[in-house]
Order: C-alpha cells, then sequence, then structure tokens
C-alpha cells in the first residue's frame, strides 16, 4: 500500500492531467452533432490501430510477468474497441443506405 501511495505522490501532476483529460474528453464528445459521429468513429479506429501497434511493441520489451499481463491485456482490449468500433461505423452507415 505505501509504494501505491508513493507511485500517487511521485507522479500526481500527470494523473491529475489524465484525470482532466478524461473530464474534457466527455464533455467535447457529448458535444459532437450527430452528423459527424461516423467520420469520428472512423478515425478513431485508426487511431486505435496505432495504439494496438505500440502495446504489442511495448509487450514485446516486458520483463515481468505483471508487465506482460498488462501488455496482453492492452493488446486485447485495444482489439475489442477496434472491432466493436468498426462494427458500430458498419451499422451507422447501414442506416444511410437506401432501401430497395
Amino acid at each position: 500500500m505505501d509504494k501505491i501511495l508513493e507511485f500517487f505522490l511521485l507522479h500526481r501532476e500527470a494523473i491529475f492531467i489524465v484525470i482532466l483529460s478524461v473530464f474534457l474528453g466527455i464533455e467535447v464528445i457529448s458535444h459532437v452533432p450527430a452528423i459527424l459521429h461516423t467520420p469520428l468513429m472512423s478515425g478513431a479506429n485508426a487511431i486505435h490501430g496505432v495504439v494496438i501497434i505500440g502495446a504489442i511493441i511495448v509487450m514485446g520489451h516486458a520483463e515481468g510477468t505483471a508487465a506482460l499481463i498488462l501488455g496482453f491485456l492492452a493488446v486485447v482490449l485495444g482489439t475489442l474497441n477496434v472491432v466493436g468500433g468498426f462494427v458500430v461505423t458498419d451499422r451507422m452507415l447501414e442506416m444511410f443506405k437506401k432501401k430497395k
């Protein structure tokens, strides 16, 4: 428990920035018009593809079991995010096709 507290005290500025980024992201996304959601999702899927590549590279350099497990978890969750994003984007694009 002391190591966790020490980590938070040592990196409090970075943690503060991450928390502010989360609130800013929620605020920005909640004000995006519905017409822009499909292009934004496609862009987010491309960015998450790069994140998966980075997670694979970092996992390859892991020096402990915990780091390897966290890296594998990052790759799996990132992949689920990309696949889910493409599924949602495809469903949204289906809404704009003309019905026969």
